[in-house]
């Protein structure tokens, strides 16, 4: 397996970039094609000993900076990002991985891999914590701010197909998430698309969650727009910060339930509904999370990923 590794995205490239490369390097057989300008990536290179059969370099002149406009991707075809998703695209990686810009970095995964058959947009997906049971995968998360039933339905099939190769759960339960669990709650967009979900015998269907439910188990896949799910996302975000602050105020530690909080354990997620391997990584991410991020796309390219959601999209009910 070739994994390609955008070295140049993100907050603390390409140091912990090719530092993370390194330590993922050192559990497993995959290579590593290290792609970003060839000079800085070696002088980092020059400060471990390694494996150079695991590792090589693609040299990619360009960089899309964080704070950049998405249209400049278009300008920019020897950028990091472009150069790693084209060898995807042409079969000499199995996957990408990138700790950039993710608007960047899904147009790339549009314009270069492509959607796959019968979906209209494109999710991110989150895990949200969980005390003494298994996480839900939340979806959308921000990528899709205005959305269609049809588009959510899209939605939970790819997540439910993600969420399978996650947490090994062969029919992973799917819920809604609304303002209550009766079936007559909710706006428009929430009461068409759970007509929608009741008619999909395939799909396991559980109903509506309400928000305060995320967290104990009780659904493996949540599906809403992009809009409400990047809200709650970083609600969470916020509400774990303060609560974090609040106790290290007065216990002058964090508790140990707060690793699970920690980006860097979920290392990454996929670009679900493209035709390719695409993981995002967080901006910030340090090489724990950058190995982890690796993990992560071993993972969806082991499983068949991409064929799995081609599959679980062709038994949909119109």
């Amino acid at each position: 397996m070739r994994i390609a590794l955008d070295v140049m995205g993100g907050d603390n490239a390409p140091q912990e970039l090719v530092a993370g490369a390194i330590l993922w390097s050192e559990t497993s057989n995959t290579e590593l094609l290290l792609v970003g300008q060839e000079g800085p990536i070696m002088r980092e290179l020059s400060n471990y000993s390694y494996d150079h059969s695991k590792i090589s370099i693609v040299n990619a002149t360009q960089i899309m900076e964080m704070d950049e406009p998405v249209t400049a991707l278009r300008k920019k075809q020897d950028s990091s990002i472009v150069v790693a998703t084209r060898l995807v695209k042409e079969g000499k990686a199995d996957a990408v991985v990138s700790c950039g810009s993710t608007g960047a970095q899904m147009a790339a995964a549009l314009l270069i891999l492509g959607r796959l058959a019968s979906i209209d947009r494109s999710p991110i997906a989150a895990l949200t914590p969980s005390i003494g049971a298994k996480n839900a995968l939340l979806l959308d998360v921000g990528a899709n701010v205005d959305c269609k039933p049809q588009q959510l339905l899209q939605f939970a099939i790819l997540g439910k197909v993600y969420a399978s190769i996650l947490t090994g759960v062969e029919n992973p339960r799917v819920a809604l998430l609304n303002i209550g669990e009766e079936e007559n709650k909710g706006n428009n967009l929430s009461l068409e698309t759970y007509s929608l979900f009741k008619n999909q015998p395939d799909l396991n269907f559980i109903g509506n969650i309400e928000g305060r439910e995320l967290f104990f188990g009780k659904s493996d896949v949540v599906v809403c727009d992009g809009f409400t799910g990047n809200i709650l996302l970083k609600s969470m975000e916020g509400l774990a910060m303060l609560l974090g602050r609040a106790c290290f105020e007065e216990l002058g530690r964090l508790p140990k339930v707060f690793e699970q909080l920690d980006y860097s354990q979920a290392g990454g997620t996929p670009l679900l509904g493209v035709n390719g391997v695409s993981i995002v990584c967080h901006g910030s991410s340090k090489r724990e999370a950058v190995s982890n991020g690796i993990r992560i796309a071993e993972q969806c390219v082991n499983r068949k990923m991409v064929s799995s959601q081609i599959l679980a999209l062709g038994a949909v009910s119109e």
